[in-house]
């Protein structure tokens, strides 16, 4: 018997379009599922001013595939030279909905981020008087914190230190991986939300590692322990509203997943919603998806929850995803998450 489920219509908190072939590729795997995205700006160059979030939003709705209803949230891309009124200015007509901390060197084109951050805060301040909220990739860069370790290391390094400064900045700590950046949300009610990905609720570092490298898994933050997934999915599943989806979906060309140095990220976009709700299901928690996935995100940002609906099917067999989609001679490679999934989404 055919089970369905009509949620309201979600949106993506965290999400890599790219530019140019590989924009064109990937947007409508976005576009076909969710109303808005957030919209990461780690372009080479980066997006940092008014004026690049402005060219970069008219290619995104370029790109956009005929009839899709979609809205792209734009970022900037915090650097120790970000001009404070430029940020306010693109913020105030609306063209940006937060600003992106990426500490230098800690992920996929990051190396315009911040080193020192005494140079960010009278940013920061600024941001805390109008209301524009940060969202910060939570791990520190030092060569001698394992990379297992350094999301808690951030956490009391970084951005606790942050939030003393600024009280009235509201954060989004995004793909929290670990029990430490569950439980530091939980205990800090005020401005603070925090963003999950698919992968980080599906696997652990065992399903990446034994029996063989499997490079579509690695992403960055890695994969942690079990007791980090499960306390992940523990959050995603409470109904707690500081906790929303940010799928943090990334593609790079095949080849260079499957290189000699991998790209970091998890390409989860064409597949998410029917993963989440196969994972809220096995978790007996599917009551719980719609605020995850459709609610807690617009409620933290302040914005109105989407009219539309959309509705999920589930069948009696596994359903079938296609493996790759096409971006010219460079095919994507398409998460997946080495379970069966009996869900899908139009």
């Amino acid at each position: 018997m055919t089970q369905t489920l009509t949620i309201t219509r979600p949106d993506d908190w965290h999400l890599h379009l790219r530019d140019g072939a590989m924009l064109a590729a990937v947007l409508p795997e976005t576009t076909r599922h969710f109303a808005r995205a957030i919209i990461m700006p780690n372009l080479v160059p980066p997006v940092v001013t008014k004026a690049d979030a402005e060219a970069y939003k008219a290619r995104i709705e370029a790109a956009m595939p005929e009839g899709a209803r979609f809205a792209p949230l734009m970022t900037l891309y915090l650097t120790e030279e970000t001009d404070p009124d430029d940020l306010a200015a693109a913020h105030a007509a609306g063209l940006i909905s937060a600003v992106k901390l990426y500490p230098a060197g800690a992920t996929t084109n990051s190396a315009s981020g911040v080193a020192d951050f005494s140079k960010v805060q009278a940013v920061l301040e600024r941001m805390a008087e109008i209301g524009c909220p940060l969202c910060v990739h939570g791990e520190v860069t030092d060569r001698d914190i394992d990379i297992f370790d350094r999301e808690a290391v951030f956490i009391d390094r970084v951005l606790d230190p942050i939030r003393k400064s600024v009280p009235d900045l509201r954060v989004i700590m995004e793909h929290i991986t670990t029990k430490d950046g569950a439980e530091y949300v939980k205990s800090n009610p005020e401005r603070l939300g925090a963003t999950i990905t698919v992968q980080h609720l599906m696997l652990d570092r065992n399903d990446m590692l034994v029996g063989g490298m499997r490079p579509h898994y690695y992403c960055l933050p890695i994969l942690k322990r079990r007791e980090h997934r499960e306390a992940l999915l523990a959050a995603a599943t409470s109904g707690d509203t500081r906790f929303f989806l940010g799928t943090d979906s990334a593609p790079h060309p095949t080849h260079a997943k499957e290189s000699e140095c991998c790209s970091a990220g998890c390409f989860t976009a064409p597949v998410a919603l029917a993963c989440l709700a196969q994972t809220f299901e096995d978790a007996g928690a599917l009551e719980a998806l719609e605020g995850f996935a459709s609610l807690h995100g617009p409620a933290f940002y302040g914005l109105p929850v989407n009219s539309e609906t959309l509705t999920l099917t589930r069948s009696e067999t596994p359903v079938t995803f296609p493996t790759s989609i096409a971006n010219g001679a460079d095919p994507v490679t398409v998460f997946a998450p080495g379970r069966p999934i009996y869900w899908s989404a139009p």
